[in-house]
C-alpha cells in the first residue's frame, strides 16, 4: 500500500532540509519537494534537486516563475503605490501567493494529501501560505512543522541532520536570515536584533555603499504605459527584463536601501534591511507621472488604495475579493498614467528631473508666475467666500 503524499514548499535551506526526514518519521508520508524559482540566487538553486533527494524526498519538482511573478504579482501591486508602513515595497509578501498557488496546483495534479511549508510560528509567512491554501484547496490538510516539533534552534536542526547522515552546507556560522527573489533581498537577525547596532557590510548584498557609488550621477529614461514600466533607455523589455536591468543600474548607485522596524501581522516588531534597487526606481518613475495626470481627488484615492493594498498584501490576503477590488480600482485609475521620465541616480538617491505625459493636466499657461490671459484672479474671491462659509458661520457663533 502506497504512503500518502505531502508537497513541501522547499527552499533547500536548513529548515526545509530537516523537514523532509521529520515528515517521513512523524507522518510516514512520501515527501515531494516543490521549488519555485522566483529569482533567488544561483547558489541557492544549485544542486537543489540532489539536496532534496538526499534529505529523503521521493521527487523534487522545480518550476520557473520569475516572469509570471513580476508581471502578474509585482507590477499590479506597483500600480497601486503600495508601501507597507510607508517604505517597504513588499518583496517577500508578494512572492508568497504565487509560490502557494503553484504548490497547490502541483499538489492537486499528483493527488497529494497534504501541503507543508517551513515558515516559523513567529513570522508572517505562515499566515500568507495558509490563507492561500485555504482559498485554493480548503479540503487539503496542512502541516506546519515549526508549530509542532521541538527543533527550536539552528544548532538543534544541524544535530538532527547529522544524526541521520543527511548532508547540509549550513553551519552555525550563518548569522543572518536572508530572503531573495527577483524583486528584492532582505536581511534579518544577527546584530540587527539589537536596534542600537548600525548595519554592517554583511547586512547589504546587492547594493554598494553610498560612499562607494560613482562620483558622477547617471541619468536614465523610463517609459510608462498604464502605470507599468515598459522600456528602459528606449529599449522595450518584458517586466522581468526591465527589472533586471534597473536592478543592475540601481545597485551600482546604492539605490533602494532601507533599514526599518516593522509591525508583523502577529504583533511582534521586527527589524530588517531591505534592498529593492530596480523597484525603487520604478516606483519613483510611476509616481512622477501620476503627479502630471491625476487631479487632486484621484491622487488622494490612489493613496488610499495603496495604503489598503499594502496591508492586504502584507497580511497574505491575495486570493480575496478585497485584493481584486483594490486592483480593479488601481487599473481604472492607471489607464491614463502614460509618459516618459528622466531620472537622476546619485549615491542612494533617485529623483525625477524631467517628465512628460500626453495626458498631463499641467498647464504652463495657467501655472506661470508671469502675466497670463487665461486666469482671472478676481474669480478667487467668490470661491474663497463659499469655501470658507462654514468657518465664517462658526466664527460668528463663537463671537455671539
Amino acid at each position: 500500500m502506497n504512503n500518502k503524499k505531502v508537497v513541501l514548499a522547499y527552499s533547500g535551506g536548513l529548515d526545509t532540509s530537516a523537514i523532509i526526514p521529520w515528515l517521513k518519521e512523524n507522518y510516514s508520508l512520501d515527501v515531494i519537494a516543490f521549488v519555485a524559482d522566483i529569482g533567488q540566487s544561483k547558489e541557492d538553486l544549485y544542486g537543489i534537486e540532489k539536496k532534496a533527494l538526499q534529505s529523503g524526498a521521493i521527487q523534487c519538482h522545480i518550476i520557473d516563475l520569475k516572469e509570471e511573478f513580476i508581471k502578474n504579482y509585482v507590477y499590479p501591486v506597483l500600480k497601486t503605490g503600495a508601501l507597507y508602513e510607508g517604505s517597504y515595497l513588499l518583496g517577500t509578501a508578494m512572492a508568497r501567493p504565487i509560490i502557494a498557488k503553484m504548490q497547490v496546483e502541483f499538489a492537486l495534479s499528483i493527488g497529494a494529501d497534504f501541503l507543508c511549508h517551513g515558515a516559523t510560528g513567529k513570522g508572517n509567512d505562515q499566515v500568507r501560505f495558509e490563507i492561500a491554501y485555504a482559498a485554493l484547496a480548503p479540503h487539503m490538510k496542512i502541516i506546519a512543522p515549526w508549530r509542532e516539533w521541538n527543533l527550536n534552534s539552528r544548532e538543534s536542526l544541524l544535530k538532527y541532520l547529522k544524526k541521520r547522515n543527511i548532508p547540509t552546507s549550513a553551519s552555525l556560522k550563518k548569522i543572518y536570515s536572508k530572503d531573495e527573489n527577483a524583486w528584492h533581498i532582505s536581511t534579518e537577525g544577527g546584530l540587527l536584533e539589537n536596534l542600537w547596532n548600525a548595519p554592517n557590510k554583511d547586512c547589504w548584498n546587492w547594493t554598494v555603499e553610498p560612499e562607494k557609488a560613482p562620483e558622477s550621477p547617471e541619468y536614465i529614461s523610463l517609459r510608462i504605459i498604464k502605470s507599468s514600466v515598459v522600456a528602459v533607455n528606449n529599449e522595450n523589455l518584458s517586466p522581468l527584463k526591465c527589472l533586471e536591468k534597473l536592478n543592475k543600474i540601481g545597485s551600482k548607485h546604492a539605490i533602494g536601501r532601507i533599514d526599518i522596524v516593522e509591525n508583523r501581522l502577529i504583533g511582534i516588531k521586527s527589524r530588517g534591511c531591505y534592498e529593492t534597487p530596480g523597484g525603487t526606481i520604478m516606483n519613483v518613475a510611476i509616481r512622477s507621472i501620476e503627479q502630471l495626470v491625476f487631479d487632486r481627488e484621484s491622487f488622494q484615492w490612489r493613496e488610499k488604495i495603496g495604503l489598503e493594498m499594502s496591508m492586504v498584501v502584507y497580511d497574505g490576503r491575495w486570493f480575496t475579493p478585497i485584493r481584486e477590488s483594490l486592483q480593479s480600482a488601481a487599473d481604472s485609475l492607471s489607464s491614463e498614467v502614460n509618459g516618459e521620465v528622466i531620472l537622476k541616480l546619485y549615491k542612494g538617491s533617485v529623483v525625477a528631473v524631467q517628465k512628460k505625459s500626453p495626458n498631463s493636466l499641467y498647464s504652463e499657461e495657467y501655472a506661470t508666475f508671469n502675466g497670463d490671459e487665461v486666469y482671472k484672479h478676481s474669480d478667487a474671491e467668490g470661491f474663497i467666500r463659499l469655501f470658507s462659509l462654514s468657518s465664517r458661520i462658526r466664527g460668528k457663533k463663537k463671537i455671539k
